[in-house]
């Protein structure tokens, strides 16, 4: 992730404390026994090289210039994401049970998870640091257009904001408009254009 959302600041250090403190607890489960010295690098592993943004990206894609596949996608994006030619796993950890949100020219999506930080990992892969700050969490929900402007995104007042909440029971994420002068683009080159931000409403795709 490299948006940054404005009204979320933190210390340069924080990276450091963060490291330290999840070394702490990584070094103690592994003298508990509860895991083994490879567990924790091996999980991090899988989601940033099996589950991540690259495959909300190649299914975006796909819904942009399959028009069947998108009807399915917008009804049943589990049984999608499981149509396509996609890593094992799609619909187990963190990605059970899916939704998508189709951005129009009169509609406009953004989620958020305003408990904790829900979110579907095996389409847009970890959540960032923003995504779980309270501030961001509370003022989207309250403000959507103010949120949204500080990230860039200007909306026209004709556009109605839409916030769908994520929760452990369903976890959204945005099929973006596409934009114009993509017609003969492939789907390789779509999917290059897609962004976890774009597929998480806080952004939008241009050529």
């Amino acid at each position: 992730m490299t948006t940054n959302y404005p009204g979320f600041r933190y210390g340069a250090d924080r990276e450091t404390f963060s490291a330290a403190k999840v070394k702490a607890l990584e070094s103690l489960l592994i003298e508990k026994g509860v895991i083994t010295g490879n567990t924790v690098d091996t999980i991090l592993g899988y989601f940033e090289t099996e589950m991540g943004p690259f495959n909300g990206a190649k299914i975006v894609a796909k819904a942009w210039v399959d028009p069947a596949f998108k009807e399915l996608l917008l009804t049943d994006c589990n049984a999608a994401c499981e149509s396509m030619d996609l890593p094992e796993g799609m619909s187990g950890a963190e990605g059970e049970h899916m939704r998508i949100v189709e951005n129009t020219a009169e509609v406009h999506n953004v989620i958020v998870c305003t408990l904790c930080s829900c979110y579907p990992w095996p389409t847009l892969g970890l959540p960032p640091y923003w995504f779980k700050d309270p501030t961001f969490r509370a003022r989207v929900v309250r403000e959507p257009r103010v949120v949204l402007s500080e990230f860039g995104v200007e909306l026209d007042e004709s556009v109605k904001v839409l916030v769908w909440d994520s929760s452990a029971q369903i976890r959204w994420w945005v099929l973006p408009m596409r934009p114009a002068g993509t017609e003969g683009m492939s789907e390789a080159e779509l999917a290059a254009l897609l962004t976890p931000e774009a597929m998480m409403g806080v952004a939008t795709v241009s050529v």
